[in-house]
C-alpha cells in the first residue's frame, strides 16, 4: 500500500518485535511485521497459529474468495461439542487474520471486505445449523414431511448481516423459524417441533456464542425476535405470520428489511419470505414511515446523550445509520409498489433508487462513497484489537494506526476529514428524513444585550431578583470547562432563555434553580444544543421549574431527563397505572441480562424519567394528590419486580433454581408496609419491605453449586439490597428498610412466610400488628399472595383487650410525637403534630385492631381512606367523624405534597389548619378517652 506518511518508529518497532518473537531465525517480512504492529487481533491470532503466515502470503490465497465450510469433512452427528467448537472458531481465527491482512496490508476495497466477511459469517452459521440439527436429530429423531423430507430450521439474520455487510467485529442478531408443526421420527422418542427445534437453536447458539480457550465465533442477539427476551426462541411460520400481522411494530418493519435467510437455499425459501412480505412492504406509497424513522432517529440521539457517546462514526450526526436510515426509509417509503427495491443490500438499494429516479446518480455516488469511507474506518477500528466500536480512538496507538491507514499527517486532519464525510451524510439525512425543528426566532436585542452585558436592566420587563443570580452564573463560566462550540450555543441560548423566563414571570428562585441546571450541563454540549434546537424543551424546562423547585433540583441531578422535556404529550401524560410492568419489560428488552451495571442504572433512569412525568402532571394540576400517590406506588411496584427479576436470575445462574419453582413462580415474595402498602408513595419515599419465600431447609437448588433453599432467598434479598440501596452515578434506586421483618435488624433478610406468621401470632408487638394494618404483598406468585392474605386477616382479627390496646396505642403515639414532632405556636407539623397525618393513622389501625374479630371486612384495605370507609359504613365510627377524618387527611396529604414539590419541608402555617386540627383532636378524644368507659 502506498502511503505519503510512514508509520511511525514506534509503531513499526512493535511490529519488527513481534515479529522476531514469533519467528526468531528469519528475516523480518516487511507486510507480516506491518500486520503485527497495525493489529493486537492479528499478533494473538500468529501466536496460537503461526503457520497461518506462509498461508496469508500466498497471492492465490489472498485472491481466493471461495468460502468453505468448518465442517465439511465431519460426520455432524458423531462430532462432540468441543470438536465442533474448536473448528468453528480455529476457522473464524483463520479467516479474520486473512482479512486483517487484506485490510491493512493490501488496500483491499471495504466493499469486498465486508461482503467477504459476511460470506464467510454464513457459513459459519450454516454449518453450526446443520451440526445442530444433527446432533439433536440423533437422540430426538427428525421432523420430515409427506415425502420423508427432513424439515431443517430456518435462521434468518438481521442486520448487517442480512444485508450482506458485516462489521469485522459484529455481533449476530438472528431469529428462528420452522415450517411445520411436525412431531419427529426415528428417534428415542418422538417429541414435538417446538421442544425439537428449541433444541437445535438452543445448541447453535451455544456453538456460536460460547467463549471456550479458542475464543467465540459471534455474540448472539436474539432480541430482535417476536416477543423479544420474552418470546419463544423458536416460532413456527404459522405463528409467526400472526405475530407481525397482529403485533408487529413499526421498528421491526425496519428491522425486518434487512432480514436474509442464511445458507443453502430450499422449498421453504420463498415460503417463508411471501408471509414476511406484506408486513415490511405496504402496497401503496407509504409515507408514514418517514415519521417512524424520524422517531427512532431521534430515539438513537437520546442514547447518544444517555450513554455519553462522542465522536461515534455510527450512531453520530453524519454516521453509517443515517445513511441506513435514508435508504431504508426511501425503500420502505416505495418498496411495496416497486419490488426492486426489496433487497437488502444498501449498496444495491441505492443503485435501484437511481434506476427508479428517486435518486439521482451524483446524490447516491455520494452516498456510497461516504457510506464506504466510514465502513473502512470502522472496519479499521475493528481490527486493531477485534473489538465492536464505532468510536475513534482516543489512546496515542490506535490514533496513529489509524492515520496511517487513512494516509493523515495527524490525528487532527483524520478527525477533519472524517467530520466533512460526516457533514455531507447528515446534510442528506436531513434532506429525506429532516426533525422539522421550529426555528428558533432571532431574539430581540433587549434580551441579548442583558446577557452580554450582565445586566438585566437592559430589558424592557426588568425582574432585578434575577440580577445576582445571572452574575453568579457568569462568574461560574469563566472557570467551567466549555470548549468553542458550547460557548456558541450559550451564547445563543441565554436570550432565548431570558426572554422566556420574562414571558413566565419566573421568580429569581426559579432562575437560581435553571442556572443550576445549566450548571450541571455546561461542558455537556449535547444538552445545551438540545435546549437550543428545541425551544418546546426550553418553555418546558422554565415552566417546571416555576412549578417545583423539586423538579428543577430533579432534573440538575439527572441531566438526562432533558430529552424528556422535548415531547409535552408524553411529558404530562404519566403512563397509565396498569401499564408500568409492561412498559419496565419492553425498557429492559434491550439490555444484556449479565450487565448488572447497566441494569442499575437502567432502574433508575426509568424512576427518574417515569417520576419527572408524575411530577409534572401534578405541578400543573393534571393529577390530583390521590392519583400521584397511585402513580407513584405503582412505579415502585413495577421496578421492585423488575429488580427481582434481576436479581433471581443472577442467583439462579450462580446457585441454580430451588425445587418446584420456575421464572414465573419463584416462591418468593415481597410485602410492603407503610406508604408503599397504603397506596401513598411520596417523591422521595423510601421502601419498607419484608421478603418471604415458601422453603425451608431441607431442599437444595440444582446448580452446579448447589445451595440449601433457605440460603438461596437470602442472597436474593442480599442481592436486591444491592440493587436498590447501592449509590450509582444516578443515585440510589430506593432507601430499602427492612426493619419491619419479623426480629427487627438482628432477623432474618428474608423468612419463610409459615415463621413470619408464626411471630405474629406468638411475639409480634402492638405496634407491628398496627405495622400490618398498612401492608399487602405488591410481589409473589398467586399461591402466595392468598396465604398472605389469610395470615394477616387472621392476625388482624384475632381477640383483644380494647383498654389494653388502647393504652398501648397512646403510649406509642406520644413516644413518637415526643421524639419526631416539629412543630411550634405558629407552624404546624403537618405528621407529626397532634391532629395532624399520623393521628388519624393511629386512629385507622386501632379501629381495625380492635373491631375485626367482629366485623373482618375491615381487613380488606391496607390504605387509610378505605379502612375509615369501611369504619363507619360498619358503625365502628359516625359517618360524621370519618368525613372529618377523610377531609382532614387529604388536605394535609396535598399539602404536604405541594410543600414537597417546593422542597419547604412538613411545617406549615398552624393558623391555615386549625379548623382541621381540632376536628382530628377530637376525633381523637372520641374514640380513646370519651368512649373508654363504654368499651
Amino acid at each position: 500500500m502506498s502511503n505519503s506518511y510512514p508509520l511511525p518508529t514506534s509503531v513499526q518497532q512493535l511490529g519488527q518485535t513481534r515479529f522476531t518473537s514469533l519467528y526468531p531465525d528469519q528475516d523480518v517480512d516487511e507486510n507480516i511485521a506491518k500486520l503485527l504492529s497495525l493489529s493486537d487481533f492479528a499478533w494473538h491470532c500468529l501466536q496460537s497459529q503461526p503457520a497461518l503466515r506462509t498461508w496469508l502470503l500466498d497471492e492465490t490465497e489472498c485472491a481466493n474468495r471461495v468460502v468453505e465450510s468448518p465442517l465439511s469433512n465431519s460426520d455432524l452427528s458423531e462430532l462432540d461439542d468441543s470438536a465442533a467448537m474448536a473448528k468453528l472458531r480455529l476457522y473464524r481465527e483463520k479467516y479474520w487474520l486473512k482479512v486483517a491482512y487484506l485490510d491493512l496490508c493490501c488496500a483491499n476495497p471495504i466493499a469486498d471486505s465486508i461482503a467477504y466477511i459476511s460470506e464467510l459469517a454464513n457459513q459459519l452459521i450454516d454449518s453450526a445449523n446443520q451440526w445442530a440439527f444433527a446432533q439433536v436429530a440423533k437422540v430426538s429423531g427428525t421432523p420430515v414431511d409427506a415425502d420423508g423430507n427432513a424439515i431443517p430450521m430456518l435462521v434468518l439474520g438481521m442486520g448487517k448481516l442480512g444485508g450482506r455487510e458485516l462489521n469485522y467485529s459484529s455481533d449476530i442478531d438472528l431469529i428462528f423459524s420452522y415450517p411445520r408443526d411436525v412431531a419427529t421420527q426415528g428417534g428415542r422418542r418422538s417429541v414435538e417441533a417446538q421442544v425439537f427445534y428449541t433444541k437445535v437453536a438452543q445448541k447453535l447458539i451455544m456453538a456460536l456464542n460460547q467463549t471456550t480457550v479458542n475464543g467465540q465465533v459471534f455474540r448472539v442477539d436474539m432480541r430482535l425476535r417476536p416477543f423479544g427476551e420474552s418470546g419463544p426462541l423458536v416460532m413456527s411460520f404459522h405463528a409467526m405470520e400472526d405475530y407481525y400481522q397482529e403485533q408487529g411494530r413499526e421498528w421491526e418493519r425496519y428491522a425486518m428489511l434487512k432480514g436474509r435467510l442464511i445458507g443453502t437455499e430450499n422449498r421453504y425459501w420463498s415460503e417463508f419470505y411471501e408471509l414476511l412480505r406484506p408486513f415490511v412492504y405496504r402496497r401503496y406509497i407509504d409515507f408514514s414511515v418517514i415519521e417512524s424513522l424520524r422517531k427512532m432517529k431521534h430515539m438513537i440521539a437520546q442514547e447518544l446523550r444517555r450513554k455519553r457517546l462522542t465522536n461515534n462514526i455510527k450512531l453520530g450526526a453524519g454516521g453509517i445509520r443515517e445513511v441506513e436510515f435514508v435508504v431504508q426509509a426511501l425503500q420502505m417509503v416505495r418498496g411495496g409498489r416497486e419490488a426492486n427495491l426489496q433487497t437488502q443490500s444498501l449498496l444495491l438499494a441505492l443503485k435501484e433508487l437511481v434506476n427508479n429516479q428517486v435518486m439521482t446518480s451524483t446524490e447516491a455516488q455520494l452516498l456510497k462513497q461516504n457510506y464506504l469511507e466510514l465502513r473502512r474506518v470502522e472496519q479499521y477500528l475493528q481490527i486493531f484489537a477485534d473489538k465492536q466500536t464505532q468510536t475513534l480512538p482516543d489512546d496515542e496507538l490506535n490514533q496513529q494506526r489509524l492515520c496511517y491507514l487513512l494516509n493523515k499527517a495527524d490525528f487532527s486532519h483524520c478527525l477533519a476529514a472524517i467530520e466533512q464525510v460526516m457533514a455531507e451524510v447528515h446534510n442528506e439525512f436531513e434532506q429525506v428524513i429532516g426533525f422539522e425543528s421550529e426555528s428558533a426566532d432571532l431574539c430581540e436585542s433587549e434580551y441579548i444585550s442583558a446577557w452580554e452585558m450582565t445586566d438585566v436592566s437592559l430589558m424592557c420587563e426588568p425582574n432585578h431578583d434575577w440580577q445576582a443570580a445571572l452574575e453568579d452564573f457568569k462568574a461560574r463560566l469563566t472557570k467551567a470547562k466549555i470548549g468553542t462550540r458550547g460557548r456558541d450555543i450559550l451564547d445563543k441560548l441565554m436570550p432565548l432563555l431570558l426572554k422566556q423566563l420574562t414571558v413566565a414571570k419566573a421568580s429569581g428562585e426559579a432562575f437560581n434553580m435553571i442556572s443550576q441546571v445549566l450548571n450541571k450541563i455546561i461542558s455537556r454540549t449535547a444538552y445545551l444544543e438540545l435546549l437550543y434546537e428545541n425551544p418546546g424543551a426550553l418553555n418546558q424546562l422554565v415552566a417546571l421549574c416555576c412549578h417545583s423547585k423539586w423538579i428543577g433540583e430533579h432534573i440538575s441531578r439527572y441531566p438526562i431527563l432533558l430529552d424528556e422535556l422535548i415531547d409535552p404529550q408524553v411529558l404530562y401524560k404519566p403512563t397509565p397505572l396498569s401499564a408500568y410492568k409492561d412498559e419496565i419489560r419492553q425498557y429492559f428488552l434491550r439490555i444484556e441480562h449479565g450487565d448488572l451495571e447497566l441494569q442499575m442504572e437502567a432502574l433508575r433512569q426509568f424512576k427518574q424519567t417515569h417520576q419527572l412525568r408524575i411530577a409534572a402532571a401534578d405541578a400543573t394540576g393534571v393529577l390530583s394528590v390521590m392519583k400521584v400517590s397511585d402513580h407513584l406506588t405503582a412505579l415502585a411496584e413495577a421496578i421492585v419486580e423488575q429488580a427481582v427479576n434481576i436479581a433471581w436470575h443472577a442467583c439462579v445462574e450462580r446457585f441454580g433454581r430451588p425445587a418446584n419453582t420456575s421464572d414465573q413462580e419463584k416462591g418468593f415474595a415481597v410485602i410492603a408496609y407503610g406508604k408503599t402498602g397504603g397506596f401513598e408513595v411520596g417523591y422521595d419515599s423510601d421502601l419498607d419491605l419484608v421478603f418471604v419465600h415458601n422453603h425451608d431447609g431441607s431442599s437444595y437448588t440444582d446448580g452446579d453449586k448447589s445451595i440449601d433453599s433457605r440460603q438461596f432467598y437470602l442472597k436474593l434479598a442480599q442481592r436486591l439490597m444491592h440493587l436498590f440501596n447501592t449509590r450509582t452515578a444516578s443515585g440510589i434506586l430506593y432507601e430499602l428498610d427492612t426493619r419491619l421483618r419479623p426480629e427487627g435488624a438482628s432477623g432474618l433478610l428474608a423468612i419463610n412466610l409459615e415463621s413470619y406468621y408464626h411471630y405474629q401470632q406468638t411475639q409480634a408487638w402492638t405496634w407491628e400488628h398496627q405495622a400490618l394494618v398498612r401492608s399487602r404483598m405488591i410481589y409473589g406468585q398467586v399461591s402466595l399472595h392468598e396465604r398472605f392474605t389469610a395470615i394477616r386477616k387472621d392476625v388482624l382479627c384475632q381477640a383483644r383487650d380494647t383498654e389494653k390496646l388502647k393504652k398501648e396505642v397512646i403510649e406509642m403515639r406520644e413516644k413518637m410525637r415526643t421524639h419526631l414532632a416539629k412543630g411550634n405556636d405558629e407552624l404546624f407539623d403537618l405528621k407529626q403534630d397532634r391532629g395532624g397525618i399520623t393521628d388519624i393513622e393511629f386512629i385507622t389501625q386501632y379501629l381495625v385492631l380492635n373491631n375485626a374479630m367482629q366485623h373482618p371486612e375491615l381487613t380488606t384495605w391496607s390504605d387509610n381512606v378505605r379502612i375509615l370507609a369501611d369504619a363507619a359504613r360498619l358503625g365502628c365510627i359516625t359517618e360524621q367523624i370519618q368525613q372529618e377524618l377523610v377531609e382532614a387527611y387529604i388536605t394535609y396529604r396535598s399539602r404536604y405534597h405541594v410543600m414537597s414539590l417546593d422542597q419547604q419541608g412538613r411545617c406549615a402555617p398552624r393558623a391555615e389548619l386549625t379548623q382541621h386540627v381540632a376536628l382530628v383532636s377530637n376525633a381523637w378524644q372520641q374514640v380513646f378517652i370519651a368512649n373508654s368507659n363504654n368499651t
